[in-house]
């Protein structure tokens, strides 16, 4: 699935709910995207594949280290800087100027996770300037949806899908309303070994 995808299909969403006909798909795909979508923003985490490599650009967190958005493999990966701010990233890293965490793939045990930090290594440093200072060119996302994140977007979903039915109730997003995960204990159980903390724009 590429980045953009919900964490779900539809035939789970219809299992979970006791639907075997097609009548209710559309809202069922909605309800869908929007808890996927919330999952996101809960997180700050993209969880699916974008396919292929592309550049986006970063501020340091200091000059030790940069802190991306979430690339599950170092096939396709170019880290480049900007020493001299001058908005062209003119220095190619090489692969022993840097390294990756979490080590291995590896979070308090568990295999799959993807890189979110890196981090210079010996004398390199990444640049302190005005403009963003680093590109880093990757293919983003998961190489897999965790399986608690599916679970979550499911839960998430049955209940904005059963609040057609509770006009007063709390919903989701566009026709749905807003949901507030704080308010399902076992939503949040599963969502928070994957939220990443917020980053400060400067």
């Amino acid at each position: 699935m590429g980045l953009g995808s919900n964490y779900a299909d539809l035939p789970e969403l219809k299992a979970r709910v006791n639907i075997n006909d097609t009548n209710d798909d559309a809202p069922l795909q909605d309800a869908l995207y929007a808890a996927s979508r919330f999952v996101e923003r809960y997180t700050r985490r993209q969880f699916n594949d974008a396919d292929t490599a592309s550049a986006r650009v970063y501020d340091p967190e200091s000059a030790g280290l940069v802190m991306p958005d979430d690339f599950s493999t170092t096939v396709g990966l170019v880290i480049k800087t900007d020493d001299d701010d001058d908005g062209t990233f003119e220095t190619t890293w090489s692969a022993t100027d840097y390294e990756l965490r979490p080590l291995n793939g590896c979070r308090d045990g568990v295999p799959g996770w993807p890189y979110w930090q890196i981090l210079a290594v010996d004398s390199r440093e990444f640049p302190n300037v005005r403009r963003a200072g680093v590109q880093i060119t990757a293919r983003w996302g998961w190489a897999a949806v965790p399986q608690p994140v599916k679970e979550a977007t499911l839960i998430l979903a049955e209940e904005i899908w059963k609040m057609k039915d509770a006009p007063f109730g709390v919903a989701g997003f566009g026709e749905f309303g807003s949901i507030r995960v704080r308010e399902n204990p076992k939503v949040a159980a599963l969502l928070m070994a994957y939220k990443r903390k917020a980053v400060l724009v400067r």
